[in-house]
This record gives C-alpha cells, sequence and structure tokens, in this order.
C-alpha cells in the first residue's frame, strides 16, 4: 500500500527526515487527520506512484512533475529553505564542475558531457535547459548526456569525470556539506541557475478542503512553535507559505522557451 505521508526529496540525513515525519505526523494526528503508519517511511513504490496515491495526505515533489505529470494533485504550499541561493519558497541550482575547472564558465562547457539526475528534474535538468537556450548550435550544446538517478550521483559522476557538470539543488548541496563534506572535496560552484519556485508539498486531488486547511495550519505550526525549531533547522527549514500552482508555470515557459529555439533535449 502506498505511504500517504512521506518526505522523500531531502533525505540526505535519514535521522532528520524521520524527525520531521514524525513533527508532522505528531501535528496531524492532533487535528483529527491519521496517517496510517506509526514509523517514519520513505515511499515503497515509485515516486510517481506515491505521488498520484488517491489517498496522499502530504508529500513533497519536484516542481517539474507537478506541471507535467501530477496535474490531478493538490498543492498544499511550499517550505522556505535557509541555504545559500534561496528566498522566500524560491530556490535555485547550482553549477558543479570539478576544482580544476573553476576558473571555467558556462559557456566553456560547450561539446562537454553534462551529468543530471534525471530527464524530469526541475533543478537538474530543466535549469540546464533554460541555460543552453541562448547558446546551443543546431539544437545542442553538450556533446552527451549521462543521467545518475541522484543528485548525489551526479557530484560523484562529476568528480570521478564520467561527466563535467551538473546543476545541482542548492538545498541538497548544503545538506551534503553538512553531512558528507567529504564528497564534495574537490569540487566548485562556477555559477547558479535564475530563482525558481521551491519543491511544493502536495495532497491527493480528493484531499477535501477541510484537510487541506489543517495541513497547510499544521505546517505553520511546524516552522513557527519553539518545540520544532530544532527539527527544521536540522533540514534547513525557515518558514512555510500557502501556494499554488500558478508560479510553478515559470518552469514550463522555461522549456517552452528551449523547444522554440529548437531544443527538444540537452
Amino acid at each position: 500500500m502506498s505511504d500517504p505521508l512521506a518526505f522523500p526529496m531531502y533525505a540526505v540525513n535519514r535521522r532528520d527526515t524521520d524527525a520531521l515525519w514524525l513533527a508532522v505526523q505528531e501535528l496531524l494526528v492532533a487535528r483529527g487527520i491519521p496517517v496510517g503508519n506509526l514509523t517514519p517511511v520513505l515511499p515503497q513504490e515509485t515516486l510517481v506512484e506515491h505521488w498520484e496515491n488517491p489517498q496522499l495526505i502530504l508529500s513533497q515533489t519536484c516542481g517539474y512533475p507537478l506541471v507535467t505529470q501530477l496535474l490531478d494533485v493538490q498543492v498544499v504550499g511550499c517550505f522556505h529553505y535557509t541555504a545559500p541561493g534561496c528566498e522566500s519558497f524560491y530556490y535555485r541550482s547550482v553549477l558543479v564542475v570539478r576544482e580544476e575547472d573553476k576558473q571555467q564558465t558556462f559557456a566553456d562547457f560547450r561539446e562537454r558531457t553534462v551529468v543530471c539526475n534525471s530527464t524530469d528534474s526541475q533543478s537538474g535538468y530543466n535549469v540546464l535547459m533554460k541555460r543552453v537556450t541562448p547558446l546551443a548550435v543546431n539544437g545542442r550544446f553538450f556533446s552527451r548526456v549521462v543521467l545518475s538517478g541522484s543528485h548525489r550521483q551526479s557530484l560523484i559522476d562529476v568528480k570521478r569525470g564520467e561527466g563535467d557538470i551538473a546543476a545541482i539543488d542548492c538545498v541538497t548541496w548544503a545538506l551534503l556539506q553538512r553531512h558528507e563534506p567529504a564528497l564534495l572535496d574537490g569540487l566548485a560552484i562556477i555559477d547558479q541557475s535564475p530563482l525558481a519556485p521551491g519543491l511544493p508539498l502536495i495532497t491527493a486531488g480528493e484531499t477535501s478542503p477541510d484537510t487541506l486547511a489543517a495541513l497547510r495550519e499544521a505546517l505553520r505550526t511546524l516552522v513557527s512553535a519553539a518545540e520544532y525549531r530544532e527539527i527544521c533547522a536540522a533540514l534547513l527549514i525557515g518558514g512555510f507559505s500557502e501556494v499554488t500552482r500558478q508560479p510553478y508555470s515559470q518552469l514550463l515557459d522555461w522549456r517552452k522557451a528551449a523547444q522554440t529555439a529548437g531544443i527538444a533535449r540537452l
């Protein structure tokens, strides 16, 4: 059975993610919203299957799947993160290369290999579509694209020389700096993407208006109550905003601009 409550996107440190799950579970149960499981979980099925669960209470997804695949879910809101590169509920990607290439500009990576976590990732793929739009020739900029499966693996691939550059969610980068600094040794940031709305918190399309309101109230309490301050700080959560789908249309605009320029893919 699909898990109705999960936080799968920034699970760099499982202890911290579990603490967030327990805090939100406590807040939801206090408001009469059952979450099913009694212990913290990460989705056991694919993420899309998890996000499309008609009994989904609360999860966090990526902005690009939200506007291209998850057309029936409701947006609850978005956390504010305190990582460098974040502003309010907006965030950026950082462009990461090997230390030996840190004096290069993005344009210098023409005809080199890019590593992306997945083609449906806003922070790891769609931001690069935006960056290459004014630079591509005959619809191409990079010579090759390697799909790694995760931001963490993208960094490993760049470090090993299996690719030359990757776009990494700035919150993931900051969490890895805290928990796995050795992983980032030998890597450098040369640039960052424009701001985009952060990873949306979602609930099923069938979730009632009353439950949606309770979810938002619970999340406001999570980021404001003293008893949850340490839990939020561990995950770089500094606030929460109610957000609709509207800001995420920007992400489709980026992809459409690339397509207009004749760029169908990286």
